[in-house]
């Protein structure tokens, strides 16, 4: 069987492409830019264009024809347009990478499964992901595009940690802040509940969907079944690097109203997701691919991810800017308490 993987590099896709690339079942393809090829195995065959350019795309993919799509790099129904324009009629499954972010918040019920509904006000990104949701599953209803939705949470790999907040250049600024022994912000009281996943897990669910006819016209989450406080998450980190935890704990609002002012946009990330506890029934997924289990808990994958990370320099990236705001935050907030 052949799949297309457009992107295939990032921190969800990599692992997605090893897994398929190590069994042999599947004739790997990966179309991207070719910034990183040292991501990937050698017996996968390489697409170098750029997925926007559609005509581009089109002379270089001449006539092959797929048994699954993977796209991991649409944000918006341009992209989706695109795809369907480029893929209807030479794909036996288009999969589509939406996110969980798209689930109201806060949820009716703590469990959140596929019938859960969409709406997320707070965040652009979850909104242009359901617009791309809707496009692809009218195309399924009108003429039978073959799409499978799939919504991942919150899933890292050997690259990344996990971090509620943190700025532009990423979450190590809040790492060195632990190792510094300042004090780390944590969003609300600390006591929401958060699942994350290790990356090879959420391989092993998206590829249980690729070839399986009864996940066309179907949306699936991928997440493990392991679920944490925010404090916990925060804890496992300082932990595996051997300090202690001098959680700072400030409300979402707050936080969000805070950043604006230094151009921070975590009203999105936090109201319209991290805020809330969300706890995933991933059942559905798992009818089809009963093998979908958390083979690597929180006290592992962090484990791997910072031998990875205090290895490569180049994940670790300094951020002065977000140190200062979260020092300018705390001030702050001591100084309206002393007043009181």
């Amino acid at each position: 069987m052949r799949a297309l993987f457009i992107g295939g590099t990032g921190t969800i896709s990599s692992a997605i492409v090893r897994r398929l690339a190590g069994e042999g079942r599947w004739e790997v393809w990966v179309l991207n830019r070719g910034n990183r090829p040292e991501a990937l195995p050698e017996n996968v065959r390489t697409v170098t264009a750029d997925i926007r350019n559609e005509a581009e795309v089109r002379e270089k993919l001449g006539d092959a024809r797929f048994d699954a799509v993977c796209e991991f790099i649409g944000y918006r129904v341009e992209d989706v347009e695109r795809d369907w324009r480029l893929f209807r009629g030479r794909t036996a499954q288009y999969l589509f990478t939406s996110s969980a972010s798209a689930y109201h918040k806060p949820t009716p019920d703590y469990l959140v499964n596929e019938g859960t509904g969409l709406a997320n006000p707070y965040w652009q990104y979850s909104r242009d992901k359901l617009a791309c949701e809707s496009f692809l599953m009218e195309k399924y209803r009108e003429d039978g595009f073959p799409v499978t939705v799939v919504r991942p949470s919150h899933t890292y790999d050997e690259r990344h940690v996990p971090t509620g907040l943190h700025g532009e250049k990423g979450f190590w600024q809040v790492l060195q802040r632990m190792l510094d022994g300042k004090p780390v912000l944590i969003q609300g009281d600390g006591s929401s509940l958060w699942t994350v996943t290790y990356n090879e897990d959420f391989a092993t669910g998206y590829a249980g969907l690729m070839g399986n006819r009864h996940a066309i016209g179907e949306a699936f989450q991928i997440t493990g079944d392991e679920t944490l406080t925010w404090d916990q998450i925060y804890a496992t980190i300082a932990d595996a690097l051997g300090v202690t935890l001098r959680p700072y704990h400030v409300s979402s609002d707050y936080l969000a109203a805070a950043g604006e002012k230094y151009g921070y946009d975590f009203a999105g990330s936090l109201l319209g997701d991290k805020a809330v506890s969300v706890v995933f029934d991933n059942r559905k997924l798992k009818r089809l691919v009963p093998q979908m289990a958390t083979t690597v808990p929180f006290h592992k994958g962090v484990r791997i991810a910072l031998d990875y990370i205090l290895a490569h320099p180049e994940c670790r990236v300094p951020d002065p800017d977000f140190d200062a705001w979260c020092d300018r935050v705390i001030a702050a907030l001591e100084a309206s308490k002393a007043s009181i």
